[in-house]
């Protein structure tokens, strides 16, 4: 498909093109870039080295900084770099592996995300059976699947991006490469590729929201038959969750489930969901969860014992 191309190279507008505003989103987004893969590899030392955090909650919580870290990874830095440069190119199949890899994780990340609220549903409502339906055996498929169901969706994106056509204008006024902007430049009719768009991208963002939200809900009923501590533990995971699934589902939602149209907030946008989402997922959940903050203290002071008796 890149050979019936006349665009060989596109070009970021990047989020400003004013020097001086640059030079704050070069500051700005290096500090969340670096604070965003500090606090979810943090998390996942945390998981991996602490006995107390084995439990299925975690083990999906490790994948979720895992992608958070990978699916920032996919845009950041090129945000970051891209700031300080005089041109913002970036080549025909470097746009097309950013397309795939922010649709890869990002779809890894409503998957964790479905598989986390399955195991708060299964913990609160069916405590007895908890641990012969989330066993690690089981856990593990989950994630697999996971893994494999994000990869079909990815190629799905690379599909319809390479079926694209370039042969006139290469300036992408955006800081990344996604489907949505690349239409806009593509030299012939792209509505059926933005309706495939929509039923793919679309219909995962909006039926996970649902699906995610429905599953709280009866999860939230189910506490009137808890006792009070009982309650007011599960509550505050599934607060933590539920402010995570809304920051996140929210700007998909917005972005992916529309006629082929831009507007002037879809970069700010696409900037809270792939580098401010993953940004305070960690801080959401160690600062809302007492096992997750004891097992990084302890963690913490084993490493100054260690440092102390060389």
């Amino acid at each position: 498909m890149q050979q019936n191309n006349s665009v060989t190279e596109f070009i970021l507008l990047g989020l400003t093109q004013d020097p001086m505003r640059q030079k704050v989103v070069f500051v700005i987004f290096f500090i969340f870039y670096v604070g965003t893969v500090a606090g979810n590899l943090l998390i996942i030392v945390t998981i991996k080295s602490s006995r107390t955090l084995e439990s299925p909650m975690y083990f999906f919580l490790f994948y979720l900084s895992l992608a958070d870290s990978c699916f920032s990874t996919s845009t950041a830095p090129r945000l970051i770099v891209d700031a300080l440069s005089a041109k913002k190119i970036i080549s025909y199949n470097e746009c097309m592996t950013q397309v795939f890899s922010l649709h890869l994780f990002g779809c890894m990340e409503i998957f964790v995300l479905i598989l986390m609220a399955v195991d708060r549903y299964v913990a609160i409502c069916k405590p007895l059976r908890y641990p012969t339906i989330m066993s690690r055996q089981v856990c593990t498929i989950l994630i697999v699947l996971a893994w494999i169901g994000s990869f079909i969706h990815s190629i799905a994106q690379i599909i319809l991006a390479l079926r694209l056509p370039f042969c006139g204008p290469n300036l992408i006024d955006h800081y990344c490469c996604d489907l949505q902007p690349l239409l806009k430049l593509a030299c012939m009719d792209t509505y059926v590729i933005n309706t495939l768009l929509v039923s793919n991208s679309g219909a995962i963002c909006s039926s996970s929201f649902v699906i995610l939200m429905i599953s709280y809900i009866v999860i939230l009923h189910s506490l009137r038959n808890h006792s009070a501590e009982g309650r007011k533990k599960a509550l505050s995971t599934c607060t933590s969750h539920i402010i995570v699934v809304v920051l996140f589902f929210g700007p998909c939602i917005f972005i992916y489930t529309r006629p082929p149209t831009t507007f002037p907030m879809d970069k700010l946008v696409a900037v809270f969901y792939t580098i401010g989402t993953p940004f305070l997922n960690p801080l959401i959940y160690t600062l809302r969860n007492v096992e997750v903050k004891n097992a990084m203290r302890k963690l913490w002071h084993l490493k100054i014992t260690s440092e102390n008796k060389k």
